[in-house]
């Protein structure tokens, strides 16, 4: 069993190596709305803006399709961030101090495929294969009130 056990260990370190050494971004959850044009620039991407009830979307879409999409309180706070792409997101970024809480929930992971972890406010899910990789993050205190956490996707 140590064996299978160090090896568990294993995949978990390089799922986070991947996570956290692929496409950079610079807003991360909990920041204001002005971090997302760094994203702009860094991704080389196109913004646009969609206006809701309670929130707002702000979508980066680069030439090669993929989409983050961070969702933002009326506060200007970024509550929630969504990727769709081929490659994964720097997590690490992604999630700004939240990447602690992330990394030390992901340490004792023992199986592959899709990820949820849930550890105080933030949610983490991950998912997908090669080329058509998916991540959904948000923190729960930060979403705002009257609204869903599924507007984050």
């Amino acid at each position: 069993m140590g064996s299978k056990s160090n090896g568990m260990k294993s995949i978990a370190a390089i799922v986070w190596i991947v996570c956290s050494c692929t496409l950079p971004a610079r807003a991360a959850l909990g920041e204001m709305r002005d971090s997302i044009h760094g994203d702009v620039q860094t991704l080389k991407g196109e913004l646009t803006t969609r206006e809701m009830s309670g929130y707002s979307i702000e979508q980066i879409t680069r030439a090669d399709g993929a989409t983050l999409r961070e969702v933002v309180s009326p506060q200007g706070l970024i509550f929630g961030i969504a990727w769709q792409g081929p490659t994964m997101p720097n997590l690490t970024q992604v999630l700004g101090p939240s990447s602690v809480a992330f990394q030390k929930a992901t340490q004792p992971v023992h199986r592959r495929g899709p990820l949820s972890v849930h550890v105080g406010q933030l949610v983490v899910e991950t998912g997908g294969h090669m080329r058509a990789f998916h991540v959904r993050a948000y923190l729960v205190n930060l979403v705002p009130a009257g609204i869903s956490e599924d507007v984050v996707q």
